[in-house]
């Protein structure tokens, strides 16, 4: 793979691309107003809820660690009665569904009225996504574009952090190469959600970068320590009793479940076909381990793929390998797919315009009874992995030609001495 950037040429692949992209952007737009149109109780029409949705948990419950009331985190019951005195008796149910390091990052938003610090963490995370991407070396429009993708424009909808987190994972990975310590201390706090850094210890491992190993292993203990100096020690004992089973109970409750309208794994695509909980976690294991294999002969220290295609490769591959993602956490695959019109010589530019798309789009797929939302990171990473595979054959000839070359030059020379 070059590094150089392939001019992007005219024709009516990119017309149409254009017109898919277009449209959707429109539509992701207007979710955006009916978000901010509030009924008579101050919720949106959009969500029915407050329209920050899920900056809500991290707003409040941050609010709630700090004022020395950590543990309601971690009860079902406890939480909504608190969330609806902070913020709307008719608030619907929501949880606490994150580890309790994740209290650190909201404890300054938590500071702010909710309003000013919604847009804090908004656009906070989208900068630090921007800055991640950087990287890549892409033209400064299509950064631009990369860090206001449909998935973005999703994040944003729920008030959620997929930017933060599509920014951790991406920074490190492309980090990891040249500044191994740094791409450690990302993948260490990436562990507020830690199912999206599933196959983070793989490519290190693989790639033998114990640099970045050992920085992600010590941050991941500082940040620890962190929260238990913070918040008590106490906490991760009840996230671990309380929240884990709950949210694994979350999961698996039966298809479909409103939430379900928005995720992308293998394990809700098998269960919206009826398959039962332990042959959909066998699906998803399966998935999960053709990923977690292919990033080990992806990150091999003689594999010649192309630094950036590894990375995205396994940012992208990541929502395939985890059993608990949603079109927020898509992110990755929208970087991808900027990357790839931009430096693919005649990128198949429709077929990347509707996965650019996908996670406005899932929705609408998986409201006519079909959760295969999935299929649209595991049709990138398909593609993906063949251009990969034949990068490695191509450079593996021309190393054999040269070589060959080399000898015959050198059986001319023996010749010629004698």
């Amino acid at each position: 793979m070059t590094d150089r950037q392939a001019p992007i040429t005219g024709g009516s692949d990119w017309v149409y691309a254009a017109i898919v992209v277009a449209a959707g952007l429109l539509f992701g737009l207007t979710n955006q107003y009916h978000l901010w149109t509030l009924d008579e109780n101050g919720f949106s029409v959009l969500s029915e809820r407050l329209p920050y949705w899920d900056f809500t948990n991290l707003w409040a419950g941050s609010k709630m660690a700090l004022n020395g009331n950590a543990a309601a985190l971690f009860d079902a019951e406890l939480y909504r009665a608190a969330l609806r005195a902070m913020l709307s008796p008719l608030l619907p149910d929501q949880e606490w569904s994150y580890p309790p390091s994740m209290a650190l990052i909201g404890a300054p938003l938590a500071q702010l009225p909710i309003f000013p610090a919604y847009l804090v963490w908004t656009f906070g995370t989208i900068a630090c996504l921007f800055l991640a991407i950087r990287p890549l070396g892409l033209p400064l429009a299509v950064q631009i574009a990369a860090a206001v993708s449909p998935a973005v424009l999703v994040n944003t909808v729920f008030g959620q952090n997929g930017a933060l987190t599509g920014a951790l994972l991406i920074g490190g990975l492309l980090a990891v190469q040249k500044r191994p310590i740094l791409a450690g201390v990302l993948f260490g706090l990436l562990t507020i959600k830690p199912h999206l850094g599933i196959l983070v210890p793989v490519c290190l491992l693989a790639s033998c970068n114990w640099r970045a190993f050992g920085s992600a292993a010590v941050t991941t203990v500082l940040v620890a320590l962190a929260t238990g100096f913070a918040f008590g020690f106490d906490t991760w004992p009840m996230f671990l009793a309380n929240t884990s089973p709950l949210m694994t109970a979350i999961m698996e409750a039966p298809y479909p479940q409103p939430y379900h309208a928005n995720a992308m794994t293998v394990f809700i695509a098998a269960r919206s076909i009826g398959a039962s909980v332990s042959v959909a976690y066998a699906a998803q294991l399966a998935a999960t381990l053709a990923a977690a294999s292919f990033v080990i002969w992806l990150w091999r220290p003689s594999n010649p793929v192309e630094f950036r295609m590894r990375a995205l490769l396994t940012a992208t591959l990541a929502i395939v390998a985890t059993p608990y993602g949603y079109s927020y956490d898509a992110i990755p695959l929208c970087v991808a797919v900027a990357f790839l019109l931009v430096t693919v010589p005649k990128p198949p530019v429709t077929f990347l315009a509707f996965l650019w798309l996908s996670p406005l789009a899932i929705h609408l797929l998986h409201q006519q009874g079909t959760g295969f939302g999935v299929l649209f990171p595991v049709s990138l990473c398909v593609w993906m992995g063949m251009r990969c595979l034949n990068d490695v054959r191509s450079a593996q000839s021309a190393t054999a030609a040269d070589e060959a070359t080399r000898s015959e030059r050198s059986h001319i020379v023996a010749a010629e001495l004698r």
